[in-house]
């Protein structure tokens, strides 16, 4: 294996352990899902809290998340090729 497996191997071990270490403290805001949804303006609401205003800026971060996600699929499934 090259060094850039091991990289890419200690990467991916490294972010289960950080997100480990967020679901084991359960403390909201922890995982990487929750900093998503708070980035996107996508958390939810608390039963009587009011309804949250969508701002342009959120809905941009929202599309831009949507672009890449889509690219990074169709990267991965052809190889490349997009």
């Amino acid at each position: 294996m090259s060094a850039w497996t091991w990289l890419w191997l200690g990467w991916g071990v490294y972010f289960l352990a950080v997100e480990a270490a967020a679901l084991y403290d359960s403390k909201p805001g922890n995982t990487l899902s929750e900093h998503i949804w708070l980035w996107l303006g996508t958390q939810r609401r608390r039963p009587g809290e009011p309804e949250r205003q969508r701002s342009g800026w959120t809905q941009l971060r929202r599309v831009l998340l949507l672009a890449f996600l889509a690219w990074l699929v169709v990267h991965f499934l052809t190889g490349g090729w997009a």
